[in-house]
């Protein structure tokens, strides 16, 4: 179980790097289109597309980074006012319910992805980008995701997701 945890949390912390290197990516074409646009006065071609594309999936790639390090808005009064056991109940049940809308979305994200690669799906730009390409992240960012939602409920019921003072007290409650 441990290997899991491990292996879950380093591909999610490598994702977090692609994602950071892909905003960084999508930051400098962006400097480059204005200076082709405003210096060279001549038009970009796929500046425009590659920016659209990298920041999304910089988003899905970097989904269980963030999930990883407790980064996405919550609102924590309903689970500081429960304390202990409500809490850890709270949790699972958030957990679960979000595990379940991450496959139904991984699943679709996949199916979306493979109809692209089968049908030779391209952007109908002069670019032409084949369109599985810009797809690939949502199945393999949200598929992650998954796979993070399992070690964090996992790392729930194990009693490590939670804070020392937490934990005491829901083993107190338990």
């Amino acid at each position: 179980m441990k290997f899991f945890l491990r292996t879950v949390d380093r591909i999610s912390q490598t994702f977090g790097a692609i994602s950071m290197v892909l905003l960084a990516a999508a930051v400098l074409v962006v400097c480059q289109m204005i200076f082709i646009r405003y210096a060279l006065n001549a038009s970009t071609v796929w500046q425009t597309e590659f920016v659209i594309y990298s920041i999304m999936a910089s988003t899905f790639l970097g989904s269980p980074y963030v999930l990883l390090h407790r980064g996405h808005v919550g609102v924590d009064l309903l689970p500081t006012m429960l304390g202990g056991s409500g809490r850890f109940i709270l949790e699972m049940i958030g957990g679960l319910i979000s595990l379940a809308f991450c496959i139904v979305l991984a699943y679709s994200g996949w199916i979306y992805f493979h109809e692209a690669w089968e049908g030779g799906w391209s952007t109908d730009t002069v670019w032409a980008l084949p369109l599985w390409i810009p797809l690939l992240p949502l199945p393999l960012g949200i598929g992650m995701l998954c796979l993070q939602y399992v070690a964090e409920l996992i790392k729930l019921t194990q009693g490590q997701s939670l804070s020392a003072s937490e934990l005491s007290t829901v083993r107190e409650e338990l």
